[in-house]
């Protein structure tokens, strides 16, 4: 008899036991299951809005928020922010200012030099009209040293300065130079002789 009233003793402590654990089990199937997946599904729809959970939750409790910045504050920071950009914009204005006048400058150098280009080519062309002309003149009192006798031309030679008389000897003909020569002195000869040598 008494090992029966221990096994049925034994046998309340073990429907006890499972009453605890039952109830234990209930309330876990009841309430802690639900609520963590209820938990789940709506950290898993933050996660998909791309909402921050922890961030929220620091603004609704208010933890880790910096102090209430007053309204003086917030005006001040503004005033300041205000007058840098005015003074950026002051200073780019200046730049620009500068660039312009630079460009102006820029514009006035170009029109001179274009001024000062057509001059040039003006003159080129004049100096080119004068040359063919002196070529044409020269041309003409070669061909009239040609034309003279050796007796009248020698002495109109000697007579001229150095380099007028070397250039047209130089453009006679070879036989021409060589009956002025003749005609000449020979001191006369001999110097316009060296003169084109050296030439």
């Amino acid at each position: 008899m008494a090992k029966r009233n221990k096994k049925n003793n034994s046998m309340e402590k073990v429907d006890d036991e499972s009453k605890g654990v039952s109830k234990l089990k209930m309330f876990f199937y009841w309430f802690i299951i639900p609520f963590l997946f209820t938990l789940f599904i709506l950290l898993l729809v933050a996660q998909l809005t791309n909402v921050n959970v922890f961030e929220k939750a620091k603004e609704l409790t208010g933890v880790g928020q910096p102090k209430v910045v007053t309204e003086d504050i917030k005006t001040e920071r503004l005033e300041k922010k205000v007058v840098s950009i005015q003074a950026k914009i002051q200073e780019k204005e200046a730049q620009i200012d500068k660039l312009q006048i630079e460009l102006d400058n820029s514009s006035k150098t170009n029109e001179s030099l274009l001024i000062e280009q057509q001059r040039l080519l003006d003159e080129i062309d004049n100096l080119q009209r004068e040359q063919t002309s002196t070529k044409k003149e020269y041309s003409s009192i070669v061909s009239t040293f040609e034309k003279m006798s050796a007796k009248a031309a020698a002495p109109v030679i000697t007579k001229m300065s150095d380099a007028e008389a070397l250039r047209i000897l130089s453009s006679l003909k070879p036989d021409t130079v060589a009956q002025i020569f003749e005609k000449m002195t020979p001191d006369a000869a001999a110097k316009y002789t060296e003169l084109m040598t050296k030439q």
